[in-house]
């Protein structure tokens, strides 16, 4: 015998979009960040574009120190390795501002170096790619188009940025 229909509920429609998990990575993160000092992310993630990737492959954010219930004027434990240790001690009022223009506000006041080795998982050296070298044809008509340019100063870095986009090109074809 068979059995009357129920009327099952419909499940919830979906009302927004998939999203990127990306976009969810702040939220799961920050209880394991913030254990660390690091109110946001970003310094970790971020730092290869705060100090540079040559820094960032022998330096490692550590753990961001504020004083009892300060959030500015922190010290940023930073790991180092080798003898980068003196070129960052030179290089802090500038490391401490790039932070700070990351940050938005004064959250570093200083930097407190630790010499141990920094996991090159986080810090991998970028290997720097062979440029490619354009087409003759094409540098010879960027030089004739740049050369109506009447400023010297103008015409040089028109050529240069010319050049760049122009072994970028040369590289995409070369990697097809």
């Amino acid at each position: 015998m068979k059995q009357p229909k129920t009327s099952d509920p419909k499940p919830p429609e979906r009302i927004g979009r998939p999203r990127p998990v990306a976009a969810s990575l702040p939220k799961l993160t920050a209880k394991a960040i913030g254990k660390h000092g690091f109110s946001e992310g970003t310094l970790i993630t971020d730092w290869p574009a705060i100090v540079g990737h040559d820094l960032a492959a022998v330096s490692q954010p550590e753990k961001l120190a504020f004083s009892r219930g300060e959030r500015t004027g922190g010290v940023l434990h930073i790991r180092v390795q080798g003898g980068v240790a003196t070129e960052l001690q030179h290089l802090e009022p500038m490391i401490v501002e790039r932070i700070n223009s990351h940050f938005g506000y004064g959250a570093v006041a200083r930097l407190r170096l630790v010499h141990a080795p920094v996991n090159h998982r986080q810090a991998q050296r970028r290997k720097p790619e062979r440029a490619a070298t354009p087409d003759p044809e094409l540098k010879a008509g960027l030089r004739e188009v740049v050369s109506a340019v009447a400023d010297d100063e103008a015409r040089a870095v028109l050529e240069r940025i010319g050049m760049a986009i122009l072994q970028r090109e040369a590289g995409r074809k070369d990697s097809r």
